[in-house]
């Protein structure tokens, strides 16, 4: 990296950490990455390597942003800082040309998918016409659904990093009620409407409780007449992006969907 710097910026309620990546060589856009751990832990430093990656690959500015994390702070919290974020950074986008893009990793993924929506739902009201869209969502394993059930939840429930117990118990610290699990800002999947959104780069991971749903929404996302590029990494856990130190798939990943955001912002 060029630089990498850490800041605070605007949440929903407060200044939070985030820190900013600049690669080498001619800058084209800027994305928001945001880190998995199930909206209850990790944070800037378990997904720097992931960012520095993405950024040499892309291209582009990386902005990884620490929102809050559940349970202290329960569904909406994480949504609202995102979008403070997002606007935030969407206001200085400039500097790099003016595309924004945003990317994340499961819990991470999940608000990333969100994000889109609600850009969406602004432009249709009509409320911030100059908020730009994103040129790409790249969501990494996301979780996607509610309480549905899928086969991958059932094949998969234990014995395969994440379990079917974790997932209930992150969800259990995430969700304020029972009815946040039926919400589209918490299952992005749920959303009845998915047309109009931003082209999606979307992998799962096939030994995962996540597959499943990660694939229902790239197959909903392409019946809406989005632009989608879906992979399954055969053989992969859940979160095995993080071990691109030891894995050559992961190290794949990341390249594939850094050139991916490349040629979205080139476009």
């Amino acid at each position: 990296m060029k630089r990498v710097i850490d800041l605070r910026v605007p949440g929903a309620a407060e200044l939070r950490p985030a820190r900013f990546y600049l690669p080498y060589g001619k800058v084209r856009g800027v994305v928001l990455f945001l880190h998995g751990g199930g909206f209850v832990h990790c944070g800037l430093n378990s997904h720097h390597g992931i960012c520095c990656r993405l950024a040499r690959a892309s291209g582009a500015a990386v902005l990884s942003f620490d929102y809050s994390l559940a349970p202290e702070r329960k569904f909406p919290a994480a949504v609202e800082d995102v979008w403070a974020a997002f606007n935030w950074l969407a206001a200085e986008a400039w500097r790099w040309g003016g595309s924004v893009a945003v990317a994340g990793d499961s819990a991470g993924g999940t608000l990333a998918a969100v994000l889109c929506q609600k850009v969406r739902q602004v432009h249709r009201n009509g409320a911030n016409p100059s908020l730009p869209a994103p040129v790409m969502q790249a969501l990494y394993y996301p979780a996607t659904l509610g309480r549905e059930e899928t086969p991958s939840r059932e094949k998969f429930a234990q014995g395969y990093f994440l379990t079917k117990a974790m997932m209930e118990w992150y969800g259990s610290q995430y969700a304020a009620s029972e009815d946040d699990l039926l919400n589209p800002d918490f299952a992005p999947a749920l959303q009845k409407d998915l047309s109009g959104l931003p082209p999606a780069w979307i992998v799962t991971a096939e030994c995962d409780p996540l597959r499943d749903e990660g694939a229902l929404y790239a197959r909903r996302l392409t019946q809406a007449g989005n632009m989608v590029s879906y992979t399954c990494a055969r053989g992969a856990l859940h979160g095995f992006l993080l071990f691109y130190p030891m894995m050559r798939k992961a190290r794949r990943v990341l390249r594939q969907s850094g050139h991916a955001l490349r040629t979205a912002f080139r476009a």
